[in-house]
Order: C-alpha cells, then structure tokens, then sequence
C-alpha cells in the first residue's frame, strides 16, 4: 500500500493488540505497511503473535497474562457469550494490558498507540499518558449507526419506522448487556489509571482519536458513522501459516472450489465433512483448507476434493470458480478481491453479517451451516452456473480491490 510520495519523518507506533484469530493477519498487516514506510513499529500482543510480527517487520512484547481460547461455539445464549467475550477477551486481561502498555510508553514513548477492538486495557493506558490512540476495526462497522443493523445478528437493513425501531432497540439491548458484564470491571481500571468513569462500555472505543475501519464501504452498508470512523479499505494479507504453504489443485479441467473455513474452532468439522460430501457428487475440482484448527487426517475425503492444513488463499482464489467459506470477513473480502461468487455457511461472530452483504450485492448465496450435503451441493451448482453472481463479484471486487491498494490507511495512521 503506497502512502504519500514524500515519505513522513519515521515515527514511533505501539499497537497492542490481542489474538482473535482472523483479525490477526489484517492487524499485522497494519504493522507491516506502517514498518515499510520506515517507522519504528513495536507490538505488545499474545505469544502466539511472536513470529507473524517479526516477519512484519516489526518488535514484539508479550503480554504478561496469556491469551484465553473463547468458546463462542459452546455459548448457548447471547448473555452468557458477552460473559464469556468480557472475562477471557475483554476485561479479564484488561488490568494487565493496561499495565504493560503503560510500561512500554513509559519505558519508550511513542508518537500514536494503536490497538485490537477488544485491547480495552491498552485503550486505557494510551488515554490515562495522553498518547493518542487509533482503534483497528478489522471487519465491518460494529458500533450502532443509523442505517446499519446491529452487529452480529445478520439482519438486512431496516425498511421504514418499524425497521428503524428494531434497529434502536436490538442497540439497546447489546449495549446493557455488554455493560452488564464489563462496564463495571472497564471503570476500576480507569480508575486505576486516574481516569474517570465513562457511562458505557462502547465509550472507550469512541473516545479513540481514530476507529480505523478495515473494509471497503462499497462491501459495507451505508450508515450514519461518527466523523472519527474512517473506511481505510481491507489489508488482504494472508495469514502467516497459509501464505507460504505449497499447494497443488486435483488434475482436470472441472472448475475448482476452495473450501476456506475458521482459522480458529468454531465446531465446525461436521459443517466441512458435509460440504465435501457435497462436493464429492458435483462434477468439480475442491480444494479445502483446514487451517490450524482441525486436522486434515479426520476428514473424509474424495476423488476430486483434495483435503489440506493450508494454501496460500490469494493464489488458489485467483483459479477458483466458487469459494464455500463460513464467512469470516477477512476469507469473504479476498475472494471477492479475486473477483468471485461465494457460498457462505455463516457459524457466528460477524459472519451472517458479512453474508447479508454478499447477498445483498448478489454476489453469492448462503445457508445454514447445518445444511445437509444435498442442498450445499444444489446451492453450490447453481452459482456455478450463476453469470450475475459472477459479475457482481467482479464489480464489488474491483471496489475492494481499489480501497485495499489505495493510500487511505497510512495516509490516516501518519496524519494521527
């Protein structure tokens, strides 16, 4: 990504930032392109973090407390996912962030602080030493704003004052759910720090100097955002685990689907299983990627569909005629960079949201991830054959494809 002609002074960037899976390669991306322009790049983040930042370019710390695996999959109602989220992700590691981040300004002041959605901990350090700090949205828009339905529920958007009503109301109700659970726990650090106590939760985001929007507009809905939220366009690094990954697609001239789900378990191995039952009946090539979560060997495979940990997505996207995924937004914005239709078997998180996209564009389709191998088979024929869904990719990709090469995101991180 080029940023201006006339490179900037080097700066010096902290980002604190924490493992949520699919959000890292877009996170690291920001450190690298920030590292390329020749600033001093320094990442405090979870261990598993360590090599990834060092080929970006970057110095790296570990938090004192290790990261928590969340259980998203298992959470069998939304309050008790919000627990789950503050007390592994949130504000169970916020005390601890926050002292180590206060340690490394101290300890080597920079000039902008940038962190994870969920680093609440390094949002309040960077406040409380008056650094200014940027927040790394590395998906859709996810804070409430007029003409965009809450996040997380897939909900299309609002028609009249009856959709408008739901809209406020469903931002209502997550907003006391998340300070029920975190609100209390976020203030004691404040307090810890010197600062005062906010009134919500999402607060400590919005009073970040920049919410740095990883995505392109274009993918997603058009809403009434807060003059700080800036669209930067989507970094489309592959993750450090795929991206050197030698890969070989089966023989033959059918057209290939690439199967990429989850970077991290989300139970979804009885969702693969089935996708490559459907495969196996359908005159294609497959090629599906596990990623380190599930291991390839419990995995029944077929004559036509090759089953591997990784290959780099990039390359095998720019071959494919059809990508199944569960929607991850980081999977969903490269295949469509690569100008293709999608089939999404959305499991949770952000991803019936970025399913609610894609189809609104007429970009692809989507089903339930407990759909049987009979429908994911007809779905996927279909798109196969699908030349509208195709050229809407291509004219939604080339949109994203354009924000991602532009200069937005470093032009906004050294205006900060």
């Amino acid at each position: 990504m080029a940023g201006s002609d006339v490179p900037q002074a080097p700066r010096s960037y902290l980002l604190g930032l924490t493992d949520a899976g699919g959000t890292v390669p877009p996170e690291l991306g920001v450190a690298r392109r920030l590292a390329t322009r020749g600033h001093r790049v320094t990442v405090v983040g979870d261990r598993s973090m360590a090599d990834a930042t060092a080929r970006a370019g970057a110095a790296f710390t570990a938090w004192s407390r290790p990261a928590v695996e969340v259980r998203d999959w298992a959470a069998r109602s939304p309050g008790r996912l919000v627990r789950e989220l503050a007390e592994a992700m949130i504000i169970g590691p916020a005390p601890s962030q926050a002292d180590d981040l206060a340690a490394a300004i101290a300890a080597e002041p920079p000039d902008v602080v940038l962190t994870s959605s969920f680093a609440v901990g390094a949002m309040i350090a960077a406040e409380a030493a008056g650094v200014p700090y940027g927040v790394l949205v590395p998906n859709i828009y996810p804070l409430g704003a007029e003409g965009i339905p809450p996040f997380g529920a897939g909900l299309r958007p609002a028609r009249g004052r009856a959709g408008r009503i739901r809209d406020r109301a469903l931002t209502a109700a997550s907003t006391r759910m998340f300070d029920r659970r975190a609100l209390g726990g976020l203030n004691r650090v404040r307090s810890a720090h010197g600062l005062e106590p906010i009134a919500t939760f999402w607060q400590q985001l919005l009073r970040a100097e920049r919410l740095l929007i990883l995505t392109s507009a274009a993918f997603d809905l058009p809403g009434d955002l807060p003059a700080h939220a800036r669209y930067v366009g989507p970094v489309l690094d592959d993750p450090s685990w795929a991206g050197a990954a030698a890969w070989l697609p089966p023989a033959g001239d059918e057209p290939l689907v690439l199967v990429a789900m989850s970077s991290t378990f989300q139970h979804h191995a009885e969702c693969l299983q089935r996708v490559i039952d459907a495969l196996a009946i359908l005159p294609v090539r497959a090629v599906v990627t596990t990623g380190p979560a599930i291991d390839p060997a419990s995995l029944r495979g077929a004559a036509r569909v090759s089953v591997v940990r990784a290959a780099p997505h990039a390359d095998a996207m720019r071959d494919a005629s059809l990508v199944v995924t569960h929607g991850g937004h980081g999977t969903v914005v490269k295949t469509l960079a690569a100008g293709c239709p999608l089939l999404i078997l959305p499991h949770g998180r952000d991803q019936a949201d970025n399913a609610v996209r894609v189809v609104l564009r007429g970009a692809g389709r989507t089903l339930s991830r407990r759909a049987s191998p009979r429908r994911i088979a007809a779905a996927a024929a279909a798109l196969l054959q699908d030349v509208d869904a195709a050229a809407a990719a291509r004219r939604l990709g080339a949109a994203i494809v354009r924000d991602a090469s532009g200069s937005a995101l470093v032009d906004e991180l050294e205006s900060m």
